[in-house]
């Protein structure tokens, strides 16, 4: 009993050393893997660890290491923005190139400074919502070559919206006739926002006309003369020229101007027509002159003839009574006798050959005071210069006086070429003053 004691607590002591022994063993390959893990863990924490930053070298390119490419400004707010630089500041000066009134800089510090006051806009040296670029640059005092120079955009704006105005430069009413024109400016009182754009409205359509599409463009336009037709009744129209501006906001603003519109004078037609009604009456002037000419001519031969019969009558009749009264013989006396009425019967002998042409005469003298009277009214009715305003008077006066001459002398057949005569002894002939004297009125 003792030896089964015995065997069974060596046989513990045993199994007891042989447990504790595996225990150290598994103990031991954890703590080996947990310092495995250890490791890894801090193979981690190395790649999650910041990369130190470089240090700065003080001898870098020169550069504005703060600029604002773009500002933006109400109306009368200020802007107050330090510009730097990644070196020392002292031996550097600052400076601006196209920059728009009131913006200003400090040469020393680079502090950027604007107030945006109202009036500058009022004035117009400043717009609204238009960008306007500003440079600027840096230089160092000792060293030229060290410089930069760089830019920024500034731009404007307004919350109180002042619609721009159009202001033609022409009265609100026009009067005008027609073949007149009409020239004129339309300007612009620029607003909050400037006009973009300009249209034209009219109540009436018009054409050939200048058009206006952007402020201080002119508007040309020339009344046509059939602007007012002949069929119409009114003998006046209105013409409503409406220029309308609009910004890019589609605020408006319209101008009207009134043209009223009378008829006018077509002076070049009508100077044209003077002239043709010229012309015909210097036309038929000429063949009155030339048929006058050879009226008066043969009435001229005509007395010639009479005067040479007047003068054989009275010689015959007086031959006779000397024969009658001195004859001594009775032959010689009754020849005397019959001589006499040999003179006698010439007379009616002499009428038969030599008419007198009293219609002739009347025709001529008829012929010579319408000339006449055509001269004077072409003389009195005379154009001058190239837009008489009484031109269509005048012209009037002449076609009425040419019809009515024509009517008068509508029997009189006309000498307008004759190969005996030529114009010039025609011309030459009306001026003749024996010729006068002889058509003159006597007043007894």
């Amino acid at each position: 009993m003792k030896r089964i004691l015995v065997v069974l607590i060596v046989f513990f002591h045993t199994g007891t050393a042989f447990s504790q022994e595996n225990k150290q063993d598994t103990l031991i390959v954890k703590q080996d893997t947990l310092i495995v893990k250890q490791d890894t863990l801090i193979l981690k924490q190395d790649t999650l660890l910041p990369v130190p930053p470089e240090p700065i070298n003080l001898d870098s390119v020169l550069r504005i290491i703060n600029l604002n490419p773009f500002f933006t400004l109400q109306v009368d707010s200020t802007l107050m923005y330090d510009l730097q630089i990644n070196k020392p500041s002292e031996f550097y000066f600052w400076y601006l190139k196209n920059a728009p009134i009131g913006v200003k800089i400090d040469k020393n510090t680079g502090l950027l400074y604007f107030k945006a006051e109202k009036s500058y806009f009022k004035s117009g040296k400043l717009k609204y919502d238009i960008p306007y670029k500003v440079e600027v640059g840096v230089q160092n005092l000792r060293d030229a070559k060290d410089r930069i120079e760089s830019g920024f955009t500034i731009m404007f704006y307004s919350t109180e919206v002042v619609v721009s105005r159009l202001k033609p430069t022409i009265g609100n009413t026009v009067l005008l006739d027609e073949g007149d024109s009409i020239k004129f400016r339309v300007q612009c009182e620029t607003g909050t926002f400037p006009v973009e754009q300009i249209t034209i409205n009219t109540n009436l359509p018009i054409s050939n006309f200048k058009s206006v599409n952007t402020c201080n463009d002119e508007f040309g336009w020339m009344v046509p003369y059939d602007f007012i037709r002949d069929n119409d009744t009114a003998r006046q129209k209105i013409l409503l020229l409406q220029f309308i501006g609009t910004d890019k906001f589609r605020n408006s603003d319209t101008a009207t101007i009134r043209v009223f519109i009378r008829p006018g004078i077509n002076y070049p037609q009508k100077n044209q027509e003077n002239l043709q009604v010229t012309n015909e009456m210097k036309k038929y002037i000429t063949n009155l002159k030339l048929t006058f000419f050879v009226i008066s001519t043969n009435i001229k031969k005509t007395k010639n003839t009479r005067t040479s019969f007047d003068i054989t009558g009275s010689s015959t009749a007086m031959l006779g009574t000397i024969i009658s009264s001195t004859g001594t013989s009775i032959g010689a006396k009754n020849m005397g006798k019959v001589l006499p009425s040999v003179g006698l019967t010439l007379v009616p002998v002499k009428e038969a050959v030599s008419p007198n042409k009293v219609q002739e005469q009347n025709t001529a003298s008829q012929v010579r005071s319408t000339i006449k009277r055509l001269d004077y009214m072409m003389t009195e009715n005379m154009i001058i210069g190239d837009r008489d305003p009484e031109i269509l008077a005048k012209t009037k006066k002449l076609r009425d006086e040419l019809k009515q001459s024509q009517l008068q002398l509508v029997d009189l057949p006309l000498v307008e070429f004759d190969p005996r005569y030529s114009q010039e002894d025609a011309e030459k002939y009306f001026n003749n003053p024996k010729v006068n004297k002889k058509y003159k009125l006597k007043v007894n």
